[in-house]
């Protein structure tokens, strides 16, 4: 009878594990950022795919102008390649990047707290079309209503 509970029990595990959809694009190098950051409060940026390379900046607030010397992101307008959001659950828990600066909502994509990071922005494009990766100019964290539903990213 205990061999039988066993091998039921195994049989039920492996059966949720095929019907638990995995990550997609679950990067190694984000994971293991994700894993020693969880929920700070801040969005991060890379230079680099899978939250690799320069990290170009983390903020808890927006920032207009990633070229400007101001702010969290510093001089590293357009080098963006892989982001992260850690920010903080409820209210303003989004992140729109965006593809100007000073947040002009002609162009944004925006990542929800939910999917915690974009490992390769070139898989993403903007609300214009445009391309996300190496585009990113500023961010603004927002509501979830302030998107377009077909402007998130993952």
């Amino acid at each position: 009878m205990r061999k039988l509970t066993v091998s039921l029990a195994t049989l039920g595990l492996a059966a949720l594990g095929l019907a638990m959809p995995a990550t997609a694009h679950a990067g190694p190098g984000c994971n293991a950022n994700w894993n020693s950051h969880g929920r700070d409060g801040n969005v991060r940026a890379w230079d680099g795919y899978d939250c690799q390379g320069r990290l170009l900046g983390l903020s808890p607030i927006d920032d207009v102008n990633w070229s400007d010397p101001h702010g969290h992101f510093r001089g590293v307008g357009n080098m963006a390649s892989s982001v992260m959001n850690s920010g903080y659950v409820g209210g303003k828990d989004v992140v729109a990047f965006y593809w100007l600066v000073q947040f002009q909502d002609i162009a944004y994509g925006c990542l929800k707290p939910g999917e915690k990071y974009v490992d390769n922005l070139s898989r993403n494009r903007f609300t214009n079309g445009e391309n996300m990766n190496n585009a990113i100019l500023s961010h603004a964290w927002v509501t979830a209503s302030a998107c377009h539903p077909s402007s998130f990213i993952s």
